[in-house]
């Protein structure tokens, strides 16, 4: 069902409906675009924010975990009075207070083969701000099976990766063309081990967001078959191109 674009959406959206890129049929495309984002936390909750700011209609958000005070310095839907708590209650209850329009739905659950399954069919963009890989191999594989597109996000110390998978298109690489499963370790994405600069969670999770809403609007340049590497320390961004690994199962 069509999400109308009353007199107080269009007040409310009026300085992206006035970019000609978007108009008043773009902005009828994010109030109905349904995003399951895997990952409540540095990633996720720039993300949930800004693709709730922006009209996106339907938003689900996994995550079993609660909120701690290490937490804090880079998760920005969350405050002091919210530790202890689950992220995915919160994070539902922050969004609503920003856009009441905006359906979330909340899955507080880790993750697997059996219950993803049941969720990804209600969705059409898959963003992954999850901080292990078993996780991304999971999302990759699936957005590859059901041809979701996926937008992956990694963090470590002060650098960046993001990843566009757009399954639709067979042509594209996988996650699993860049990454080899038996040569990665968890501790490349452990902000406890490795560390992370707060600021480098929100910069990599709103261009995340920005990727899903140029998917959703059929927009600009996108990263489908590349990678955006950014080290934010030095201020280089650089995008490299993937090619498909000549026996990964995505051929």
């Amino acid at each position: 069902m069509s999400n109308p674009l009353n007199k107080h959406s269009i007040e409310r959206y009026s300085r992206q409906i006035v970019l000609k890129d978007i108009g008043a049929l773009g902005q009828k495309k994010i109030l109905n675009a349904k995003v399951l984002i895997v990952g409540a936390g540095g990633l996720g909750c720039p993300v949930a924010e800004f693709l709730s700011r922006a009209g996106v209609g339907t938003i689900g958000i996994i995550d079993h975990d609660k909120i701690s005070l290490s937490n804090l310095h880079r998760q920005s839907l969350y405050n002091t009075n919210d530790i202890g708590k689950f992220k995915v209650q919160i994070a539902k209850d922050k969004i609503k207070k920003i856009n009441p329009n905006t359906k979330i739905k909340t899955y507080k659950m880790r993750l697997n083969k059996k219950n993803f399954i049941k969720i990804i069919k209600d969705y059409n963009y898959i963003v992954d701000g999850s901080d292990n890989f078993s996780t991304k191999f999971l999302l990759n594989d699936f957005c590859l099976r059901f041809k979701k597109t996926l937008i992956t996000g990694a963090i470590s110390k002060f650098d960046g990766h993001v990843f566009t998978f757009d399954f639709k298109n067979k042509k594209i690489p996988c996650l699993r063309c860049f990454f080899q499963e038996d040569q990665i370790s968890d501790d490349l994405l452990n902000c406890e081990a490795e560390g992370v600069l707060g600021t480098v969670a929100g910069i990599v999770g709103t261009i995340q967001a920005n990727e899903v809403l140029k998917k959703v609007l059929n927009i600009g340049q996108n990263l489908d078959g590349h990678i955006l590497i950014m080290d934010l320390l030095n201020l280089n961004f650089r995008k490299v191109k993937l090619k498909k690994r000549k026996f990964c199962f995505c051929k």
